[in-house]
């Protein structure tokens, strides 16, 4: 028996409010997360900031409501 990694099903890794502009994208960023199609509900990402879809800024809280 391998061991593999655990998907935790409760918590939802969240992404950051700005890309951090990396070469090799952490696991939290934004783009990474859009293109992969894991970003929540309602976000989006415009100019490296993550936005809502109606084009205002997320802060953690509202992010947190997000999730």
């Amino acid at each position: 028996m391998g061991k593999g990694k655990k998907k935790s099903k409760g918590k939802q890794k969240l992404p950051k409010t700005k890309c951090c502009v990396s070469k090799s994208k952490c696991g939290r960023c934004p783009l990474r997360m859009l293109k992969e199609g894991t970003l929540p509900d309602g976000l989006t990402v415009k100019r490296r900031v993550l936005v809502t879809t109606s084009g205002k800024k997320v802060s953690k809280k509202d992010l947190q409501k997000a999730a």
